[in-house]
């Protein structure tokens, strides 16, 4: 089959399979105190599995990467900070993403990567960022084992995009997002029995937000709502 990463359809262009439409998470654990206390005494809740780990057909083991999940805490509520990237890159090339990457020899847990690539991408210092907690491990159809890292964002902030890298620096309302209403289901069969991609989306405003970053803020739905 054909990587994933070589992109071979729209997924704006795919009709709605279904909205999951689970009801929003009560927006009194959408608070600082509320997220400490989740992530300090984790609840039992059931992750979500996607279809891109069972359809991955590369070989070897996958790739260990991280990324931050940057909760940026504003006056009128929470966002979540994400970027789209350039239109060049081999992977996940002009998608709206969260910041991260792969580990590198240098760091020393999944949390240090997620620091040092979101410096790197868009400037944030990780004197700004105060680590609440870890999700599951993300496995996308391109190779890679991501580690979401979960970390409030105390401003005033400044941000630089590496232009390499990031197009735009953006949030979204962490109330949008942890909306069951907001979820979009869509699929694609890929052709000569090559199978069939069920995935996330959620269009926020221009951009539009799917695959392995809708996977990610599904499980922490998940987890917030549990």
């Amino acid at each position: 089959m054909q990587a994933l990463s070589k992109l071979i359809f729209d997924p704006e262009a795919l009709p709605v399979d279904s909205i999951a439409g689970e009801p929003a998470v009560d927006p009194e654990r959408l608070t600082v105190l509320a997220l400490r206390e989740r992530f300090a005494r984790p609840p039992e809740w059931i992750r979500e599995e996607f279809s891109e780990r069972r359809m991955r057909k590369l070989a070897g083991e996958p790739t260990p990467a991280a990324v931050l999940m940057p909760l940026v805490v504003r006056e009128n509520g929470l966002t979540m900070l994400l970027t789209q990237r350039t239109a060049h890159l081999n992977d996940h090339a002009g998608q709206v993403s969260l910041p991260g990457g792969r580990v590198d020899a240098v760091d020393t847990s999944a949390i240090d990567t997620a620091l040092r690539e979101t410096e790197e991408e868009v400037g944030l210092h990780r004197r700004h960022i105060e680590i609440l907690g870890t999700l599951p491990d993300y496995f996308t159809g391109t190779g890679f084992k991501v580690t979401p890292v979960v970390g409030l964002v105390h401003p005033p902030i400044e941000l630089r995009a590496d232009p390499f890298e990031v197009a735009e620096i953006f949030e979204v309302p962490l109330d949008f997002l942890m909306n069951g209403m907001n979820h979009e289901l869509r699929s694609y069969d890929y052709p000569e029995g090559g199978g069939r991609r069920s995935f996330y989306t959620m269009p926020y405003d221009r951009f539009f937000i799917w695959g392995a970053t809708a996977g990610m803020l599904r499980n922490l739905f998940h987890f917030l709502r549990a």
